[in-house]
């Protein structure tokens, strides 16, 4: 039986594809059309190409369980997820903005505290931050830009307004993921690509390498830029190897890389030292430089923030950016936003509760089985309470972790998040979804991808979209309605 979107239900829930009457919306007709024309046995065949397409590309991700690392294939759903290219348009200007608040923020608590001096953000939430850098106080790297890539998690709600859910300024990862899901896409309908006008994405590792070249101490020259990565046991090793080859970079890791007493980064090679002057690092702040910050570190450089802080590399992400990557920090974006810039956030938050603050935190613990309870600092899901789907038990406990730690503690309420049809069997059913952007930015440029990773939940009814937590991923497509 074909797909008869007619049939298809979206439980209340704003679906992406289809609208409430049934009808499919306008920069989604072309892709629906298509996929009602398949019989089950072609869309079955399809799952099928998908699939090897990812295992022989390699398309992996690492889960770490009960101290074990287990490498899976990439879970990838064929129906795509579509967006008009005028609303995206306008989501690209919100983002923009959004960073470039972020930027001046952190150039400010590493520099003057202006926003805390005018009483915009609370000094005693910077003095607890667990990723505020004493080492980078002081410092000011190129044009003032310490997050060079963003990646900001959107997601829409019952209205189909689209929200920042957080934002990723450490080590942003899944970019690989993104680009990936296009190439499969291209290899099980590349029909579909002649089509359907979509926006490509295939540019962006050489966005990426033109920012990271941007970054050099020594413009004249052709930089020589690396990929800093923990090693083959790190969980996103697969997007280090695959950014690295598609930039020509050289994969390095800590032990590749020597500061000499001219406080340069040099890589050794076969023929000798080389001269580094930009490194991608995707080794988080500690464990960055033994000198600076953890002795015990063998991941890092000795003296590489002697070296950054002297102008003679460039470090993406700078360190110390981590500072804004804090869901507490996250709920003064707004402010922040208007502080700097002197504008209404283009993009809204999703409402925001502050257990650090007594009131607020009443109020979380009082309605924890509505809202959604998210340490500060966590990644990937960890830690987070759904109220409606949890136990009293787990309720209990994050209470009193809650109240051992108010800091450490945000809430929002539990969003209707948005559907896009997904395969179940060969029947399209809705699916939670949400969306990371990644913005590039250079102080003098700033690029976003044409989409982002959409992430989505493959159990009907979790809003976990989280890849570790057994979500999957679908391509994205920034579709023009308006092309013929």
């Amino acid at each position: 039986m074909k797909i008869d979107w007619k049939a298809y239900q979206t439980n209340g829930f704003f679906d992406e594809l289809i609208d409430a009457q049934g009808n499919v919306r306008t920069h989604g007709k072309q892709l629906a059309q298509f996929f009602s024309s398949l019989s089950e046995e072609e869309l079955v065949k399809a799952r099928a190409v998908a699939d090897l397409a990812i295992k022989e590309m390699g398309i992996t991700f690492t889960v770490y369980n009960e101290g074990n690392m287990i490498d899976r294939a990439w879970p990838f759903d064929i129906i795509p997820r579509t967006i008009g290219k005028k609303e995206w348009q306008t989501i690209e200007v919100g983002l923009k903005q959004r960073v470039e608040a972020l930027n001046l923020f952190i150039h400010d608590l590493y520099h003057d505290k202006k926003i805390i001096k005018d009483g915009i953000f609370p000094k005693g939430l910077l003095e607890k931050s667990v990723n505020f850098r004493p080492q980078c106080v002081g410092i000011t790297p190129p044009n003032n830009i310490w997050a060079h890539i963003c990646g900001s998690d959107l997601v829409r709600d019952a209205n189909g307004t689209m929200f920042v859910l957080e934002d990723n300024l450490r080590v942003p990862s899944g970019v690989s993921y993104m680009l990936e899901n296009r190439s499969v896409m291209k290899r099980v309908f590349p029909e579909l690509f002649e089509q359907v006008s979509i926006l490509p994405v295939d540019d962006y590792p050489s966005q990426l390498f033109d920012m990271l070249a941007a970054m050099s101490p020594r413009p004249d020259d052709k930089p020589e830029v690396v990929v800093l990565t923990p090693g083959v046991f790190n969980s996103a090793y697969f997007e280090h190897c695959y950014l690295a080859q598609e930039m020509g970079c050289e994969l390095v890791e800590g032990r590749d890389l020597v500061v000499e007493k001219d406080d340069c980064v040099y890589m050794r090679t076969i023929t000798g030292l080389q001269r580094v002057d930009v490194i991608y690092r995707r080794i988080d702040d500690l464990f960055l430089d033994p000198d600076a910050f953890l002795p015990e570190s063998q991941l890092g450089v000795p003296g590489l923030m002697r070296a950054w802080s002297k102008g003679n590399v460039a470090l993406v992400n700078a360190p110390g950016a981590g500072v804004a990557d804090d869901k507490v920090v996250y709920a003064y974006v707004p402010d922040i936003i208007k502080y700097y810039l002197d504008e209404a956030p283009k993009i809204e938050n999703v409402p925001t509760y502050k257990c650090l603050d007594p009131k607020e935190c009443n109020y979380v613990i009082k309605n924890i089985d509505k809202l959604v309870v998210k340490p500060a600092n966590e990644s990937g899901g960890y830690g987070l309470l759904i109220g409606p789907k949890s136990t009293k038990k787990e309720q209990q406990a994050t209470i009193a972790q809650i109240k051992a730690d108010p800091r450490n503690w945000v809430a929002q309420p539990t969003l209707a998040l948005s559907t896009v049809p997904t395969l179940d069997g060969t029947e399209p059913d809705g699916r939670h979804v949400d969306l990371r952007p990644f913005i590039l930015s250079s102080g003098k440029d700033t690029q976003i991808t044409t989409g982002g990773l959409t992430r989505v939940a493959m159990v009907k009814g979790s809003l976990v979209v989280n890849s570790s937590q057994g979500g999957g991923s679908k391509d994205t497509w920034i579709v023009d309605e308006e092309a013929k």
